[in-house]
């Protein structure tokens, strides 16, 4: 019976943590699905402003992140068929948004996704996407790899 992960990335050292715990945990490889997705935020009007040349460089080093953490999970055991790399382009509001409609179009059976450690006032300002969406999700197991 395959199971599906969908596992939330970006380019930070968190999401190759996240990657890395799906490495190294003891699971059957050939039975799961993995996608690797990531979500566009809404971009900022400071960001606009920097123009297409900005915004397409953000997106190649996603893509690259992507393509590393899809290496090392075939370097693992993971067969490359089981592996998408999904870029959702669609602007959502914030983040957490974008993978809580994302995952409700799909059919996985768990999230996981890194988490810089934040203290309580920058988690307030900034907002964190892992506590949304074990709230949101919960009806479906999120796995948060601190790092």
């Amino acid at each position: 019976m395959n199971q599906t992960i969908l596992v939330i990335m970006n380019d930070m050292p968190c999401s190759k943590s996240a990657v890395e715990f799906l490495a190294q945990i003891p699971l059957c490889f050939a039975e799961i699905q993995v996608t690797l997705m990531h979500v566009f935020r809404k971009p900022a009007g400071s960001e606009e402003m920097m123009g297409k040349k900005f915004m397409q460089a953000e997106q190649e080093k996603i893509l690259t992140a992507m393509s590393v953490a899809r290496k090392r999970l075939v370097t693992a055991g993971y067969p490359p068929d089981n592996i998408r790399i999904r870029l959702v382009e669609q602007a959502y509001p914030t983040v957490a948004d974008g993978i809580i409609a994302e995952f409700e179009k799909g059919t996985y059976d768990l999230v996981v996704i890194g988490r810089k450690k934040m203290s309580k006032a920058e988690e307030f300002v900034m907002g964190d996407a892992s506590i949304k969406l074990i709230r949101a999700l919960d009806k479906a197991p999120v796995i948060v790899v601190k790092c």
